[in-house]
C-alpha cells in the first residue's frame, strides 16, 4: 500500500472513530428525532438514468474527483468534494437528504460510499461515474 493510501485509510478510521464517539456522547432528544425525516437506506450502486431521476428529486450530488476534473465537466448543482479531502470535509454535507456520490468511473464514489455509510446511511454510488452521465447524455457543466 503506498503511503497516499495509507495515509487516506489512516485518516478516515480516526475521522469514523471521533464521529462515532461524540455521537455516542450527543444528548438524544426525543421529540427532535421524531420530527427528523426518515432517511431509507438506498441500493449500494444505482445506474446513471436513476441518479438523474434522484438528482430530479432534490437528492444531494457529490463529486469525488480531482479539481482538474471538476472543472472539465460536471453534473449541474453537484458539490465538489475531493476524496482525499473527504475525511475533513464531510460535515459539508446534508444529514436530512439523500446523497449521490459520483466520480469518473464509479472506483472512488464506491470508496467514497463505504467511508460515508456509517454517518449517512441514505447513500449510494453512481456506477459508470461521470464517463456513463455523459454517454448518456445528460446535461454538463463547466468551470466552478
Amino acid at each position: 500500500m503506498n503511503n497516499n493510501k495509507r495515509l487516506t485509510t489512516l485518516s478516515m478510521s480516526l475521522l469514523m472513530l471521533t464521529v462515532f464517539i461524540f455521537s455516542a456522547c450527543a444528548p438524544q432528544d426525543a421529540a427532535v428525532a421524531a420530527e427528523a425525516p426518515a432517511l431509507e437506506a438506498l441500493p449500494l450502486e444505482v445506474d446513471v438514468d436513476q441518479a438523474a431521476a434522484y438528482r430530479d428529486a432534490g437528492y444531494f450530488m457529490l463529486d469525488v474527483r480531482e479539481p482538474e476534473e471538476w472543472e472539465a465537466g460536471h453534473i449541474p448543482g453537484a458539490a465538489h468534494i475531493p476524496l482525499g479531502e473527504l475525511g475533513t470535509r464531510f460535515t459539508e454535507l446534508p444529514t436530512d437528504t439523500p446523497i449521490v456520490i459520483y466520480c469518473r468511473s464509479g472506483n472512488r464514489s464506491a470508496q467514497a460510499r463505504d467511508f460515508l455509510l456509517e454517518m449517512f446511511p441514505a447513500t449510494t454510488s453512481m456506477a459508470g461515474g461521470f464517463t456513463d452521465w455523459v454517454a448518456a447524455g445528460y446535461e454538463v457543466e463547466t468551470g466552478q
